[in-house]
């Protein structure tokens, strides 16, 4: 970490801080780590997954409850990819890392026909990987970097170009029920993890295989959310608290709520009301 002033110290603590408290709490509300756990902390080469296995480990010494951390970075064999960086990054710290290589960018390239996002396949494959390898080592919990403008564009994603109104849970079991999903920075904004990022000089690396793709869908969105927030600032947060009070009564699905009967409970309550009456008289 570069050397700071006494004032960007300050200010760095407020922020190590701040970030602390956004996961401390993330994890309470949604019992995200429990007492025995093992979570295997997926790491990118990103400034979120970075920013998210320094906060864990900075928690882990003060947790009210027993748990390890084992850190996993999955190799997709992507040309040019710097693979030294973080085994290097990771031996540093004081913690247990696994490198895992799987040739999941050739498939990829296969099957995707040119000029066609690849996130959805890449997404696919890599996530079959980690929960695999979780199995192996005996994982209880997965921890990915997702933070809070990662789950809002998700929404406005799925609003947009699939018709669905869903986004990125906090917590989330596997579709096989072998796999818990934790997002430890589900409360973080991007620009603090940014900045935190910066300050503690991470060895970032960049993805060349989807994130460098021009004219994503999710950029569209980003840039559609960055915009609001620049506009009217703290929009996202109160955003991202609407995705925590829902009223299934005040939309339209009917499998979340009976429209269909409403009558029958409007006859229910009406009864009810004249028992009250004829109670109290």
């Amino acid at each position: 970490m570069q050397e700071l002033l006494p004032k960007e110290k300050r200010e760095f603590n407020k922020l190590q801080k701040r970030l602390r408290r956004h996961v401390g709490q993330a994890i309470a509300d949604f019992n995200m780590i429990q007492e025995g756990d093992k979570v295997m902390v997926c790491l990118s080469g990103g400034k979120d997954s970075y920013t998210m296995l320094d906060i864990l480990m900075n928690l882990q010494k003060s947790a009210p409850v027993n748990f390890e951390l084992v850190a996993v970075n999955l190799d997709q064999k992507q040309p040019g990819f710097p693979e030294h960086v973080l085994p290097e990054y990771l031996a540093t710290l004081d913690v247990e890392y696994h490198i895992l290589e799987r040739d999941t960018y050739s498939i990829v390239q296969e099957k995707v026909p040119e000029g066609k996002t690849t996130c959805a396949l890449c997404s696919r494959l890599r996530r079959g990987s980690l929960y695999g390898f979780a199995e192996e080592i005996g994982a209880t919990k997965i921890a990915l970097g997702h933070r809070r403008d990662d789950m809002l564009e998700a929404l406005f994603l799925n609003m947009f170009y699939g018709g669905t109104m869903k986004a990125m849970p906090p917590k989330l079991l596997s579709d096989d029920g072998k796999n818990i999903v934790i997002r430890p920075l589900a409360y973080c904004p991007e620009k603090d993890i940014a900045e935190f990022a910066e300050l503690k000089q991470f060895p970032i690396i960049p993805c060349n295989l989807c994130g460098s793709q021009d004219g994503l869908q999710r950029q569209v969105i980003k840039e559609m959310l960055q915009g609001w927030e620049k506009q009217h600032p703290g929009r996202l947060e109160i955003m991202f608290r609407a995705m925590q009070n829902v009223a299934p009564s005040q939309l339209a699905d009917n499998e979340l709520f009976d429209f269909k009967n409403l009558e029958q409970k409007q006859l229910s309550m009406m009864a009810n009301r004249i028992e009250i009456v004829d109670a109290a008289s």
